[in-house]
């Protein structure tokens, strides 16, 4: 990348993390990616702001990521810029409203259950153990177990294409099964705003550890995984058509069809992006002849 010096001397200027030829293996729940030329991770929305005004002026490809929980990056690399919001970014505190908590763009879902939870605020309970972050699970309006971002989301802020900082309402967000408006844009989401309710923290911890027993019993969680790796078809569900069809375990190279879940993709080890990708491919083609739904991949591929 011939601006890397100035990237660099820039995140040194502004005291920002950074790291050069970053193996994306390392940022990935999956554990799977070659390097990318550059990987900053901000501590701060100015922070934020200045790198992506100087990936736009410079036409530098830029890319936002958060814990890696959702993503599969190429075995050869990445080319340009890698945001990571994460624990650099991750503060949550209560806002003037009362209910309401507002959560860093890289705050872990499980930090902010948690700190809801404490707070005897319920609503977060579904997120409990899902692996990633507040902004991600923005991005894709992220559910579980009956609950989803929507239902609790009130605002957030973002930095858009061009590195100026905007709002925008829970209303405006285009809000539907795994999609938001900022699917659609090159925007970084760098705060959110949630509403909860008040209840018995007692009884928001039970929920909460119900819905963990839930996640262990059921889901993969011993190997490297993106989670769930397909969308839920209209009156079906993914991983109960893809069992159907005999592809439970099925493996290419190192990637698998959990043998404990069906709609999950797992690392057994070494696993290449390669591997992954044509594993999708013929389980899609497979469910597709067999069934006549056409599963739509719900993994972000870098």
């Amino acid at each position: 990348m011939t601006d890397l010096l100035k990237l660099t001397s820039l995140c040194q200027n502004m005291e920002c993390e950074y790291v050069v030829n970053a193996p994306m293996r390392e940022y990935t729940t999956f554990q799977i990616g070659g390097p990318c030329d550059f990987l900053a991770r901000p501590y701060d929305e100015g922070q934020i702001a200045a790198l992506i005004r100087f990936c736009t002026a410079g036409g530098i490809r830029w890319q936002i990521i958060g814990n890696g929980s959702n993503l599969l990056a190429p075995d050869a690399g990445i080319s340009g810029v890698v945001i990571q919001l994460g624990p650099n970014f991750s503060y949550i505190r209560p806002s003037a409203r009362p209910g309401e908590i507002l959560c860093a763009a890289g705050a872990s879902l499980n930090a902010a259950a948690a700190f809801a939870q404490k707070q005897g605020l319920s609503g977060l309970e579904f997120a409990w153990g899902i692996p990633g972050n507040v902004g991600g699970a923005v991005y894709m309006n992220a559910g579980a177990y009956g609950g989803e971002m929507k239902d609790v989301l009130v605002s957030a802020d973002y930095v858009d294409q061009m590195g100026n900082a905007r709002s925008i309402s829970a209303a405006e967000m285009q809000l539907g099964y795994r999609h938001s408006v900022f699917s659609q844009r090159d925007w970084c989401i760098t705060k959110v705003k949630l509403q909860l309710h008040p209840d018995d923290p007692e009884k928001i911890r039970e929920r909460m550890e119900e819905h963990m027993d839930q996640r262990r019993a059921k889901q993969p969680l011993e190997y490297p995984s993106a989670g769930s790796v397909f969308k839920r078809p209209e009156g079906n569900y993914a991983g109960a058509l893809i069992e159907q069809c005999g592809l439970k375990g099925r493996q290419i190279g190192g990637a698998q069809v959990s043998e404990k879940h069906a709609g999950f993709i797992v690392n057994r080890g070494g696993a290449t992006s390669r591997d992954v990708s044509a594993l999708i491919r013929e389980i899609q083609r497979t469910v597709e002849e067999k069934t006549g739904y056409r599963l739509e991949c719900e993994l972000r591929q870098l």
